[in-house]
């Protein structure tokens, strides 16, 4: 294991290299943080996927280049004048003491849930802070991940079902009001309604403990699995796919699906 200097003087060489980068790269002289931002996005997705892969060298390797992108905003923070690496890692450690008063404080808290609680009405304290519960979701976040977090928001303020078992209900309600409004044939109401069971399902799966994002993209990857087997079978046989029929289609997924179950 490092010592902790040594892993300081780790990077400290990172930040000198970044330092002489930004002077003698034309590319890295140039940037900005609006030129870097859909870099940044592209990295932390990259990380996202080794980590859904769980392959630990990728992991290592994405950690390494979206640090880089947070060493970066900070260089160009500090060439502004405004802040540096430095005030960055201050103010990270000063919300993490301020924010687990159970462990920096007489606050007590036994559960991850009781801490979720803390934070949020500690955010709402905080002189800069959000000043309302969903103030703190951002507004780019994409619809999923942005409806998980606004639900675990209100929930930490005790706006939320007494028992899990009582959102089925409230799925089986949206299921019921889709199939009125697709009978219908109003698109407004087809796609509201559709919303709003979207949003019973995730509120159902945060409710059972299960991230929704998390879940639907293994079944994303589960199902392109599944369908890249029925191509590779059909191109075995020299057929296009829209030359089989269904039937041979489910075929073959009744075939991916099983060779899963084996394994």
């Amino acid at each position: 294991m490092h010592t902790r200097p040594e892993k300081i003087e780790a990077l400290g060489r990172v930040l000198d290299t970044l330092d002489i980068l930004r002077v003698k790269c034309p590319w890295d002289a140039k940037q900005t943080n609006e030129s870097l931002r859909p870099n940044t996005i592209e990295e932390v997705y990259e990380l996202v996927q080794a980590l859904l892969d769980e392959n630990q060298p990728e992991i290592k390797k994405e950690l390494g280049d979206v640090l880089l992108h947070v060493f970066f905003y900070a260089k160009i923070g500090s060439e502004k004048g405004e802040f540096d690496i430095a005030d960055v890692a201050d103010a990270l450690n000063n919300k993490l003491i301020t924010r687990h008063p159970h462990v920096f404080g007489d606050v007590h808290a036994d559960t991850a849930h009781q801490v979720e609680m803390n934070w949020e009405q500690i955010k709402l304290k905080e002189k800069d802070g959000n000043r309302s519960v969903l103030g703190g979701v951002p507004a780019a976040l994409p619809a999923l991940v942005k409806a998980f977090r606004i639900q675990e928001k209100a929930a930490n303020v005790g706006f939320d079902w007494e028992n899990a078992s009582e959102v089925w209900g409230k799925v089986r309600e949206e299921a019921d009001e889709v199939e009125n409004a697709v009978s219908s044939g109003n698109e407004k109401e087809i796609e509201a309604e559709f919303g709003d069971l979207l949003f019973a399902v995730i509120n159902a799966a945060r409710l059972h403990g299960v991230n929704p994002e998390n879940a639907l993209e293994r079944t994303n990857r589960k199902f392109i699995s599944r369908f890249n087997h029925i191509e590779a079978s059909a191109n075995a046989q020299g057929r296009k796919l829209t030359e089989m029929s269904l039937e041979e289609m489910d075929a073959l997924w009744n075939e991916a699906k099983a060779s899963e179950s084996s394994i």
